[in-house]
């Protein structure tokens, strides 16, 4: 970790060179006797002293934590752990900074190279007298400690730091269903194999593991619905990611994963459902259907019809995205600086036609009573669809609208690019252009619109 804000603190040049000197803090007194430190950094650039006094600072910082650490007692596995760990990267710091790569002690007794063996023991005499952290780091005299973190801890990890990357673009919404997701997957593990070591995850446990999956897929005793291969492979996956993601964050990069080649191709035999034309034109778009509920659910469910447009997409609208005034009105689903859309090519403009140009008018400014709540529109919507008997089958949701209108797409002749331009979906074919003008969208929508009475925006 770069210490930024301490400019030339703790640095004393000597003859034009650098050298670190600090006193050891009073609360750390206790556990370290050195007093004044003073190190030589054997650079006269100013820039490269700072560098290394970075990594002295911080060396010394983990030294003191750790003996801090012991002292305090707990655990006795895991604090002897961190305890091992805090000191060996201590070590390794204070190697780097003095101008050595850190080698255990059984390293250097095999060096050819007697020279950088007597130059490592001229460099830890120089200065105050030899301590017992200068020897350490360059004599190799900490052993790499056996990691003992277990699923759980390293998953905790995963969250809070590995996997900053992958949330950072997220909502608070998002950010908690990509999080459940993932824990859901490692409560499995964990469930299965008990919460262990990491490094106990032997290929014999992911062989188990996978073993327990599969027996999943295939027809249960009790009756229960057997599980897909997509939902064995994102479980399974999940934990390779956490096996993986988290050896390198700790920089063992020769670390072999148990679970590679687990992969199961099958594919699943459930077809989506989707309301047919028939159904939303006699059905869903009946004046009245909705009344007491609320404008804004009205709106949504309208515009999921004529858009098909996601719901997440739908709930999130801003106000700049909602354009009534333009020549075509239309809305502009994009990606914020923190929410994300679902892939780059969901970025798109919809043109408003049917239901959706009056539903949008309900709420010119968006939904800002549900934003970032899609999993509470959508529960709200799925009841109001149950106590209207508005579900065909078990299989449809709200999700349904989504697909009937790329049916309609289909049905109604409209081209293949315009098809996955509306849709937000990737093009498959080579790409000619940006899936035509808004008004070419929009004559192109109108000519499979559902019509409607007006009063269903009056009763």
């Amino acid at each position: 970790m770069k210490h930024a804000g301490l400019g030339t603190r703790y640095l004393k040049e000597r003859g034009g060179w650098w050298h670190y000197q600090r006193r050891v803090p009073s609360r750390y007194a206790a556990v370290d006797d050195r007093g004044l430190i003073q190190i030589a950094l054997r650079t006269q650039s100013l820039e490269i002293a700072m560098m290394r006094r970075d990594s002295l600072a911080e060396a010394d910082g983990a030294l003191w934590n750790a003996r801090v650490l012991e002292c305090s007692g707990g655990e006795p596995a895991r604090q002897a752990w961190k305890i091992a760990d805090r000191r060996y990267q201590s070590a390794v710091a204070r190697a780097m900074a003095m101008g050595f790569v850190y080698r255990p002690i059984h390293e250097l007794a095999t060096m050819p190279d007697i020279d950088e063996i007597v130059e490592r023991l001229q460099a830890a005499d120089k200065g105050n007298a030899p301590t017992e952290a200068k020897a350490e780091a360059l004599l190799g005299g900490v052993p790499e400690p056996v990691d003992k973190t277990t699923v759980s801890e390293a998953f905790e990890l995963y969250v809070t730091k590995i996997a900053f990357d992958d949330q950072y673009n997220k909502s608070d919404a998002q950010r908690r269903a990509w999080e459940k997701t993932k824990r859901t997957s490692i409560d499995y593990f964990i469930k299965q194999e008990g919460d262990i070591l990491l490094t106990d995850i032997t290929r014999d446990v992911a062989t188990r593991y996978r073993d327990w999956w599969q027996s999943r897929m295939l027809p249960q005793k009790d009756g229960s619905k057997p599980i897909t291969p997509n939902t064995a492979n994102r479980h399974i996956g999940n934990m390779r990611s956490l096996y993986q993601r988290y050896f390198k964050y700790r920089g063992l990069t020769d670390i072999e994963d148990p679970f590679r080649g687990f992969f199961f191709s099958g594919k699943s035999t459930v077809k989506r459902a989707s309301f047919s034309d028939e159904y939303v034109r006699t059905r869903i778009l009946t004046p009245g259907l909705f009344d007491g509920l609320r404008t804004e659910l009205r709106a949504i469910i309208y515009l999921l019809i004529e858009t098909g447009a996601r719901l997440s997409e739908i709930v999130n609208l801003r106000s700049e995205d909602i354009r009534l005034g333009h020549e075509v009105p239309h809305i502009f689903i994009r990606a914020e600086q923190n929410r994300e859309l679902k892939t780059s090519d969901s970025e798109r403009e919809i043109p408003l036609v049917g239901v959706a140009l009056p539903a949008m008018r309900l709420c010119p400014n968006g939904f800002d009573h549900y934003y970032d709540r899609s999993t509470l529109v959508s529960a709200n919507l799925m009841k109001a669809f149950k106590q209207r008997k508005l579900l065909p089958s078990k299989d449809h949701v709200i999700y349904s609208f989504r697909h009937a209108f790329e049916d309609r797409m289909l049905e109604g002749g409209l081209d293949y690019g315009l098809r996955c331009a509306l849709m937000g979906h990737k093009n498959n074919r080579p790409e000619y252009g940006q899936g035509g003008s808004l008004a070419y969208r929009q004559a192109q929508l109108q000519r499979i619109a559902h019509p409607f009475d007006a009063e269903t925006f009056f009763a």
